[in-house]
């Protein structure tokens, strides 16, 4: 497995349309939600996968700074393609230690499909909202503290 850390405009092409293709597998296909998910926020992001031997997708996140001043960073498109495995868990909790050094993260904002809020707040993501659909799907805001 190869481990990728790199602003959008260092990733190779393969890289992106590899990380391109699981978001919409995984987030169009699979969840049957067709939705623009091209939002122009990958311009701005660190891109963090995680990359099977044949080139593909295991895990991926994406985070970006929301409010330099406070320190608060948005993380957003976390997924995995091997799902029982621990995978994601690790992704997520390096992804958090990611956001903290290379970001100077101080707080965490993201908006969980509600079946994955138990997922987060194992690594102490509190939910800040009421249930909202986005998409078609419910969803919930979340916050960790650094």
């Amino acid at each position: 497995m190869v481990i990728c850390i790199k602003r959008f405009e260092d990733l190779t092409a393969r890289e992106l349309y590899e990380i391109l293709k699981a978001r919409v597998d995984v987030f169009v296909v699979e969840q049957k939600c067709p939705y623009p998910e091209l939002d122009g926020l990958d311009y701005e992001s660190l891109h963090y996968a995680h990359f099977n031997d044949n080139g593909t997708v295991a895990a991926y996140l994406r985070m970006s700074v929301m409010d330099k001043d406070t320190g608060l960073v948005r993380m957003g498109r976390v997924l995995t393609t091997q799902r029982g495995t621990g995978l994601g868990g690790e992704l997520l909790h390096h992804g958090i230690e990611l956001a903290r050094s290379l970001l100077d993260a101080q707080s965490i904002y993201i908006e969980a499909q509600t079946y994955a809020v138990g997922f987060y707040a194992r690594e102490g993501f509190e939910v800040i909202s009421e249930e909202f659909l986005e998409d078609g799907i419910p969803h919930v805001k979340m916050l960790l503290k650094l």
